[in-house]
């Protein structure tokens, strides 16, 4: 805004005093003081907000105004509240100093001016940054350039603004990294896709401990229809309550998330071919030295594609093979959620299509992916699942050459069903597991898994909820613990005491006895079901 919009219709009512040749200077912030020496905290383009109280005689207005006009102020507007009408010695000064004087009536508070000057400012800017955002979204769509980064640098310096680009499993694709802690982050991802879930209407709001923030997505991926494979653009403050530019900065900007993130899904085109290639040589058993060429030619794809130095994985390395598989989720949507979510963990991923499932095939030249790991990534996917809907994976053991990975296929199939067989909306097993009793389980007719499990805990459950007791947990912690009690007890921070009570509880309610290993494994068992 300028000095002279203090003077229109609808600001304040403020009177001039001097200078109105410079009325066209441009404000960009106020600073309220008293104080006799004020120009170490003048940065340049405040009108500075001043009672008089500095003023003991003539002299101290010269000296006031040749400090303020060295910090770099455009205006100065003396308020007449406590020392009466501005004196003309201060009009004489800014005179001389051609600096703008304004009088501030009695009746108008200083806090009125500065809310004033502060939504003109921020109106400003935002509505010039809107229209920057506005053309480097055009820019990126036409040109496929980038820069998100570089544009959320700049809201933050311009308008103190924090925005930050996140996927569905709270990885940071641009923003502040330092200023959004994984916890926060993992609560505004889930916040949006409960959100999403539910059908309500963007943007969602989320209020953290540091805060409140605002949650708009970005959606480029219609043919999925589901938003737990979309980046979605985190706001600080509540855009609700922002002014209509604010407001129109923030659409533009998700606009520019969306343009960025369909430039990006265009660069994977040909890798997609190339994974679904993959999987078609692998069902038909095809000669191992295909299969390796096929690997070769999408590491070395995507070395050019980072633009780095960085030699393609060779097709002797390690592999693994994950199976997944949607349940409650259009066709497409599984393969578009892993491709988004193991970014993170490796921008080397082949992920096909298969229908409502997907294969991903990943070079694991120093380390594998385990199952655990995977569970914790996919966890914030939980809440945009629904009762309905569910994910389930498999993950093989290493395969270390390219002919290895037609039963590495197999491993991660099996595996999957492993997973399918347990409870829960995001299920991930290993092929750890395929060598233990988990196999044998998985096995096990759906009924008779829930009567054995029925048999054993219903009894320990309801006892919990009536009594809002913690048998479950206890039993968990003591199987856990090889029956130690010590162990237990330090584990759970009880007594052991308060330890030997539950457990005998249990017993009780069961007719088992947790000393004997029979009944040890089939409490294991049991919980395992659930």
């Amino acid at each position: 805004m300028r000095v002279r919009d203090l003077l229109a219709p609808g600001a304040p009512r403020l009177r001039l005093l001097a200078a109105e040749d410079e009325l066209d200077r441009q404000v960009s912030g106020v600073m309220t003081t008293d104080l006799h020496d004020p120009g170490r905290y003048l940065h340049g383009g405040e009108l500075v907000l001043t009672g008089m109280l500095w003023r003991t005689g003539p002299e101290d207005s010269e000296r006031f105004v040749r400090t303020i006009v060295a910090g770099g102020a455009v205006a100065l507007a003396a308020g007449e509240a406590e020392v009466g009408p501005v004196p003309e010695d201060l009009v004489e000064a800014c005179r001389r100093h051609r600096m703008p004087l304004l009088a501030v009536p009695d009746d108008i508070a200083f806090g009125t001016v500065t809310e004033f000057i502060g939504r003109q400012v921020s109106a400003d800017r935002a509505a010039d940054l809107a229209a920057l955002v506005d053309r480097h979204r055009m820019l990126v769509s036409a040109a496929g350039g980038g820069g998100l980064d570089a544009v959320l640098d700049l809201l933050g310096g311009d308008l103190d603004l924090d925005c930050w680009v996140l996927t569905p499993t709270g990885r940071v694709i641009a923003g502040p990294v330092d200023r959004l802690s994984a916890a926060d982050r993992d609560q505004l991802v889930r916040t949006h896709l409960a959100a999403q879930r539910q059908r309500r209407r963007p943007p969602h709001r989320a209020r953290l401990a540091t805060g409140a923030y605002s949650l708009l997505p970005a959606s480029t991926t219609p043919e999925t229809e589901s938003p737990l494979a979309d980046w979605v653009l985190a706001v600080a403050g509540d855009v609700t309550e922002w002014t209509t530019k604010r407001q129109q900065l923030a659409d533009n900007l998700a606009r520019l998330v969306a343009a960025e993130r369909t430039r990006r899904d265009e660069s994977r085109r040909l890798r997609r071919r190339l994974a679904d290639e993959v999987l078609t040589l692998l069902q038909r058993d095809a000669d191992p030295s295909e299969i390796s060429k096929t690997l070769y030619a999408s590491s070395a794809m995507a070395a050019r594609y980072e633009g780095t130095e960085q030699q393609p994985v060779a097709s002797e390395g390690n592999w693994l093979v994950l199976s997944a598989e949607g349940t409650g989720l259009p066709e497409g949507a599984v393969r578009s959620i892993l491709e988004e979510a193991l970014t993170e963990a490796t921008d080397r991923a082949l992920v096909a299509g298969a229908g409502t499932g997907a294969v991903v095939v990943l070079p694991a030249v120093d380390s594998a992916v385990p199952a655990d790991a995977l569970r914790e990534l996919l966890a914030p996917l939980e809440a945009g699942l629904g009762s309905e809907g569910r994910i389930t994976l498999g993950v093989s053991a290493p395969a270390s050459e390219a002919g290895g990975l037609r039963g590495a296929l197999e491993e991660a199939r099996h595996a999957r069903r492993i997973a399918a067989a347990r409870v829960g909306r995001v299920c991930v097993a290993g092929p750890e597991e395929l060598a233990s009793h988990v196999l044998l389980l998985a096995a096990v007719p759906d009924e008779v898994r829930r009567a054995f499990r029925s048999r054993l805990l219903d009894r320990v459950i309801a006892y919990d909820i009536e009594h809002q007791a913690d048998l479950v947990r206890t039993l968990e912690a003591f199987l856990r613990s090889d029956g130690s009690w010590t162990r237990c007890a330090a584990g759970l921070h009880v007594h052991v005491n308060t330890l030997r009570y539950r457990i005998g509880r249990i017993e009780e309610l069961t007719g088992r006895d947790l000393s004997r290993l029979e009944d040890r494994v089939d409490f294991y068992l049991a919980l395992e079901l659930a």
